[in-house]
């Protein structure tokens, strides 16, 4: 996938889908699958591309970072797994947002996109205070030969399908219904670092996983998940070499007076040097809240549980699988 931040580096002629795409979740997938197979006027294919805006308007305006469902690296690997060629980072800016629809059309898109075909969601806005409807998008596309393809917004059983209501689930520790909106496991992937290692004190050894600042994070508790070791393929695939199911611990760690948040993986029925290996961890179960217990005994009887209670629902997930989205 070629990707930039530069205008003047874009390969061209296009078929652009625009959008910010926290997620990469079903609805989003509606709104690229149009410019993936594009053929411009002269014959010439389209290359199948994604305009996004970095940093996020909303960053920009506030000054307070966004914490994101897909950090940009999680992004990419997504887009490419589903056939988009070339990534654009648009930077965002004063001379951007100032930008009218008229002109953000004629600079943005025919001068420097090249674009032949424009795909966006029902509800996208564009220009200076986002002033511009897909309606605006449509007709002044068409005056400059553009066509333009809506996406309808993505709906599953009656509610739709969107980063804001990925987040809520999550925050809620309402982790299937947040896997069903995003069209797979919601995941944390990030490289193992040196803890504190009061784990293995207590026989439960752990994996503390660092991960980008950025990463939007659920409710703080415990979780049942499956974690992959490995980078993601080129592809943007999860890494097959080595499947583990495991329990999860995110907070603060109150029982041994814990002072920041840590996410901490204790893989099941499996031993080994994790340090400074890539694990991606994809949620599957919300298990409990965090608590603070009494004595570490009484903590080490609950993690036993915990894993107990693993164990049981990926055995019962087994025994009546669904098919699983790998991307």
């Amino acid at each position: 996938m070629w990707i930039t931040s530069s205008l003047d580096t874009v390969l061209t002629p296009t078929a652009v889908a625009l959008g910010n795409f926290d997620g990469v979740h079903q609805g989003h997938r509606q709104v690229i699958q149009p410019v993936l197979d594009c053929v411009s006027p002269t014959g010439e294919a389209a290359h199948p591309t994604v305009v996004t805006f970095y940093p996020h308007p909303q960053e920009f305006f506030t000054g307070q970072r966004r914490h994101i469902l897909t950090p940009l690296h999680e992004k990419i690997a997504l887009l490419k797994a589903i056939g988009v060629k070339q990534l654009v980072l648009l930077p965002f800016n004063r001379e951007l947002a100032s930008l009218s629809p008229e002109q953000f059309v004629q600079t943005i898109l025919v001068e420097h996109l090249c674009a032949c075909r424009v795909s966006v969601g029902s509800n996208f806005c564009f220009g200076r205070q986002r002033s511009g409807t897909v309606a605006d998008l449509q007709a002044i596309g068409a005056s400059h030969g553009i066509e333009v393809a809506i996406a309808p917004l993505a709906m599953l059983a009656e509610e739709r399908v969107s980063s804001s209501a990925i987040r809520q689930a999550l925050q809620a520790g309402e982790v299937p219904q947040a896997n069903r909106l995003l069209g797979r496991s919601y995941r944390l992937i990030g490289r193992v670092v040196g803890g504190q290692q009061r784990g293995r004190t207590i026989g439960f050894p752990t994996a503390n996983l660092q991960l980008p600042p950025e990463k939007f994070l659920p409710r703080q508790g415990v979780y049942a998940v499956k974690v992959y070791v490995g980078e993601l393929d080129e592809h943007g695939q999860l890494p097959a070499t080595i499947v583990l199911p495991g329990v999860m611990n995110l907070g603060t760690r109150p029982t041994v007076d814990g002072s920041h948040e840590t996410v901490e993986v204790h893989l099941l029925g499996w031993s080994g040097d994790l340090y400074g290996k890539n694990l991606c961890v994809t949620l599957e179960h919300f298990l409990r809240p965090e608590q603070k217990f009494a004595s570490l005994d009484a903590l080490k009887a609950q993690i036993q549980s915990d894993c107990l209670a693993a164990t049981a629902l990926f055995a019962a997930a087994h025994k009546t699988p669904e098919p699983e989205n790998r991307v």
